[in-house]
């Protein structure tokens, strides 16, 4: 019998609190390296502040803004029956990060309205596991499904996990946005439209 995404969730958080701080270190220099080399000096990216053990760094939002891409990083918000809305979006500036809800890290105001993603040449997309057909499988709250359906067609929707979290097939739902790319640290970014 297939694992459920809450099995599955469960399984890449554990390994994720099992990774060492000097792997998180490793993979995520590896990430920026693979990243900068790929995006577009000039170009405006959205891209997201890790939390905990997910991949990926402040370091390389820095590397982005100083090769001169505006980066837009999302603001999560409910409604008051507490229903995850879509995202907001906000610019990055280094050393102005704010605490917010989830335990994440955001721009101060002012935020731009979700479909400012349709203004960025790639999204950069948290995901615990992304499989070959460009399932990602998120936290669960849906925040990023609301949201993409304003980026642009011709914007890569680039997953960002380890290298085991590349898989072959995940659980997926009707509403689920596929993902075009994959960035691991070990392989770098992959075309899952190539696979």
């Amino acid at each position: 019998m297939p694992l459920t995404k809450a099995q599955v969730r469960a399984a890449i958080l554990a390994a994720r609190a099992a990774s060492t701080p000097h792997q998180r270190a490793t993979e995520a220099a590896a990430l920026t390296g693979h990243l900068l080399a790929w995006v577009t000096p000039g170009s405006t990216v959205c891209a997201y502040v890790p939390v905990g053990t997910e991949p990926g760094s402040v370091q390389l939002l820095d590397a982005l803004t100083d090769r001169g891409v505006r980066v837009l990083l999302p603001v999560s918000r409910q409604d008051d029956d507490g229903v995850p809305q879509p995202l907001q979006w906000g610019a990055y500036r280094a050393g102005t990060l704010v605490r917010a809800a989830f335990g994440l890290r955001e721009p101060a105001p002012p935020h731009l309205p979700a479909e400012a993603v349709g203004e960025a040449s790639a999204v950069l997309v948290p995901a615990l596991a992304v499989d070959r057909r460009g399932t990602r499988l998120g936290r669960g709250a849906g925040f990023y499904d609301r949201t993409l359906q304003w980026a642009a067609t011709t914007a890569p929707l680039v997953a960002i996990v380890r290298d085991d979290e590349l898989v072959e097939e995940l659980p997926n739902d009707p509403h689920d946005v596929r993902m075009t790319h994959a960035a691991t640290p070990g392989l770098g970014v992959l075309d899952l439209r190539r696979e």
